[in-house]
C-alpha cells in the first residue's frame, strides 16, 4: 500500500509510530479530544473561497524548537513510503488504501516536522501542515475519519508483526471550519500505546497534530495558532 498525503497519518504513521512505541511498553495518558464537527467554509471578505498558499508559506507556519522548548528535539524526516503495511478487518480502511493509491487522498503542497521529548521515540508529536483547494482538504480528510471510525476495531499487519487497533472518535477543538479528532489505541506483543490524532482546516489550510496524546494535547493551541494564522 502507498501512502498519498495525509493517508500517512491516517494510520501508516500511527503504525510506524507503534512499532517502536510498543517494543518499550510506554502507555501515555488518554486525550480529551472527541467527535467531529463542522461550521461553514472560509470566504474572503468579498465572499470567495481562498486560494490555496504556496509551499514556501507553509513552513514557516509549523512549530519549531523555540515554540517547542529545549526538551525537545527535530527527528530526521525518514521515507514515508509503507509498502509493507496492510489492513485487516476493516473494509472501509482497505478501500481507503486503494484509493490513496490511485492518487484521490494526495495533497501535494505540504510541510511536516517531528519532535521528540527528552530525545525519546517513545515520546513524538508530528505536524503535518497542507494546502489545496477547500472542497478537496475537506472531502479527503472526512474520507479518512470517516473510515476510521466505521471499523472501531482492526488489525495492521507490518510483516510479521501484527498491531490490534481500537480507533475512538474525542472531542475536537472549536477551532477552523470543519475538525476532527480520533484516540487509537494500538497493541502488539503484549504492549499497548496510544496516538491522538487531531486535524484542523480552515479554508485551504488543514493542520494535522499526532503522537503523544499528552503531547498533542500540549502543543495543539500553539499549533493551530500558527498554522492557521492569516495569510500576510
Amino acid at each position: 500500500m502507498r501512502n498519498h498525503g495525509f493517508i500517512l497519518l491516517g494510520f501508516t504513521a500511527a503504525a510506524t509510530l507503534t512499532l517502536a512505541a510498543c517494543s518499550t511498553g510506554s502507555t501515555p495518558e488518554p486525550g480529551s479530544f472527541g467527535p467531529r464537527q463542522a461550521s461553514s467554509p472560509s470566504t474572503t471578505p468579498q465572499g470567495k473561497k481562498s486560494a490555496p498558499l504556496s509551499a514556501d508559506q507553509l513552513g514557516p507556519r509549523l512549530l519549531d524548537i523555540v515554540d517547542m522548548g529545549s526538551d525537545y528535539r527535530v527527528q530526521p524526516q525518514q521515507d514515508s513510503k509503507h509498502d509493507d503495511i496492510a489492513v485487516v478487518g476493516c473494509p472501509a480502511m482497505e478501500k481507503l488504501g486503494g484509493a490513496a493509491a490511485g492518487g484521490a487522498l494526495d495533497f501535494p503542497t505540504q510541510a511536516k516536522v517531528t519532535f521528540a521529548y527528552n530525545g525519546s521515540a517513545d515520546s513524538e508529536v508530528a505536524e503535518e501542515i497542507y494546502t489545496d483547494t477547500e472542497d478537496k482538504l475537506s472531502s479527503s480528510t472526512r474520507t479518512i475519519f470517516d473510515a476510521m471510525a466505521a471499523c472501531p476495531k482492526y488489525q495492521l499487519a507490518s510483516g510479521s508483526t501484527p498491531i490490534d487497533v481500537t480507533t475512538q472518535k474525542v472531542t475536537a477543538p472549536e477551532r477552523g471550519d470543519e475538525r476532527w479528532a480520533t484516540v487509537m489505541t494500538l497493541t502488539s506483543g503484549g504492549r499497548t500505546t496510544m496516538i491522538k490524532q487531531v486535524a484542523v482546516r480552515s479554508g485551504t489550510v488543514l493542520v494535522v497534530l499526532s503522537g503523544s496524546p499528552g503531547l498533542v494535547d500540549t502543543h495543539l493551541g500553539k499549533a493551530l495558532d500558527k498554522a492557521l494564522a492569516p495569510a500576510t
